[in-house]
């Protein structure tokens, strides 16, 4: 993926989206199948892993990514923000469901993968966690302490983590089992919702793509790939399967990065 600079996102219009340079970042990966889906034209502005970004935080006051700037509109880095930008500027099919009803359990489901204490979120609490208590004479440890204070780590949080991203993936194969009993091939109602690109994205901090179309670094797949057994086995062969049909039909491969 080709990026730009802070200084080229300043002298542009249209959409901008701030992405992690050379990690799948869920939540960043989710943005650019939404847009995508949406056909929302960006100008990709690359920022580093771990890093300050000064020059990001000096222009949006934001340090993380991935962020949207529309025109001269304010920055949004929430997931939610970034699907309603896109369901807004965008065009074709929305990814939100009409029905009142479907739209609030899509909503939800997507919450208990992208939002605070998600599956996003805990899972990065797990890779902190070994570091973290190994202390200074780990070599993870400052990366994973810089990462810890924005995820609200502490060693309690950590213990948590696991048995929350079991109860999420039970709770979202317990979703796709009883759509496919009522003959539908998505997670929520008849059409596919930001729902499926957002498993897709996520599922990845569990079971990452193979190299050959989503090649990270070897101690990024280390860090994916490092769930608990327990986490692993709550991930049923049906929603490896939609995740791999939502990147067939949907989202496409191979990942830029």
């Amino acid at each position: 993926m080709e990026y730009h600079s802070i200084v080229d996102a300043k002298a542009a219009t249209g959409m901008r989206l701030v992405l992690t340079k050379g990690v799948p970042g869920p939540w960043g990966e989710a943005a650019k199948a939404i847009f995508k889906f949406k056909g929302v034209d960006f100008m990709a502005i690359g920022q580093d892993v771990g890093a300050e970004n000064k020059e990001q935080v000096a222009w949006l006051g934001i340090r993380n990514a991935p962020v949207a700037i529309y025109e001269s509109e304010k920055p949004r880095s929430g997931w939610a923000e970034i699907l309603f930008l896109a369901e807004r500027v965008g065009k074709g099919p929305s990814l939100i469901p009409e029905d009142s009803f479907e739209r609030a359990l899509m909503m939800g489901l997507s919450f208990e993968l992208a939002g605070e204490s998600g599956l996003g979120w805990v899972r990065r609490l797990m890779m902190l966690d070994g570091p973290i208590k190994e202390g200074p004479t780990s070599e993870s440890y400052a990366f994973a302490k810089f990462f810890g204070d924005n995820y609200g780590y502490s060693a309690v949080a950590g213990g948590l983590a696991e048995g929350r991203a079991v109860q999420i993936l039970e709770l979202l194969g317990a979703q796709l089992k009883k759509q496919q009993a009522a003959g539908q091939k998505y997670l929520v109602g008849k059409c596919v919702s930001a729902l499926d690109i957002y498993w897709a994205a996520f599922a990845a901090l569990v079971f990452p793509l193979p190299d050959d179309v989503c090649p990270m670094s070897e101690g990024f797949r280390a860090m994916y790939e490092g769930s608990p057994a327990k986490v692993k086995s709550a991930v049923s062969r049906d929603l490896l399967s939609h995740r791999d049909l939502i990147y067939e039909e949907i989202i496409g491969l191979p990942m830029e990065f």
